[in-house]
Order: C-alpha cells, then sequence, then structure tokens
C-alpha cells in the first residue's frame, strides 16, 4: 500500500511539473507582437518559428504546442527595417524639406 501511495504523489508531482513547462513560448516568450498573431498576407514572408520554445514544447508537454501557435506566441517577432520604419513614418523633420 505504501508504494501505491508514492507513486501517486509521484505521479501526480511529475503531472504538475510538465503543466506547469507547459507552452515554452508563451510563458518565457515575452509580449507578442501584432505581426505574430496574424497570418501572413498573400506577398508577405512567412512568419519564422522560434525553435527552442517548439523543441521545449514536444518533449516537456505536447499540448503547450497547441497554445503556442493558437497563441502565436512561437513565431519569432518581427523587426522591421530602418528603411521601412521611415518610410512608416515620415513624420521626422529630414523627410520634410519640400514644403
Amino acid at each position: 500500500m505504501k508504494s501505491f501511495k508514492k507513486f501517486t504523489v509521484f505521479a501526480l508531482a511529475a503531472v504538475t511539473l510538465s503543466g506547469s513547462l507547459s507552452s515554452c513560448a508563451t510563458v518565457f516568450g515575452g509580449r507578442i507582437t501584432e505581426a505574430q498573431k496574424r497570418k501572413p498576407l498573400p506577398g508577405e514572408q512567412q512568419r519564422q518559428v522560434r525553435a527552442g520554445a517548439l523543441i521545449a514544447d514536444i518533449l516537456l508537454f505536447w499540448p503547450g504546442t497547441i497554445v503556442d501557435f493558437a497563441t502565436g506566441a512561437i513565431y519569432k517577432p518581427q523587426r522591421t527595417p530602418i528603411s521601412q520604419q521611415t518610410q512608416a513614418n515620415p513624420s521626422n523633420g529630414s523627410n520634410n524639406q519640400n514644403k
């Protein structure tokens, strides 16, 4: 009877630990950007997956992979190049020379 009790406690501890480590990218990935949440439009570059978070999700608790893909946290944040930032925001003083 004592060995069954030990096994039950060990099994509950293992389930609790694996559940708390689920969806690694959601827990440890930081803030989710709009680019991570939405699907790429036709002609846009595909989103890159965080390989470390994907492997951790698969090895530790595979349902966490579903959570990460559903929230978009599994995708790497997209950094916009400086040239695109200045084109998108032409309100700085250097671009307003023709008045």
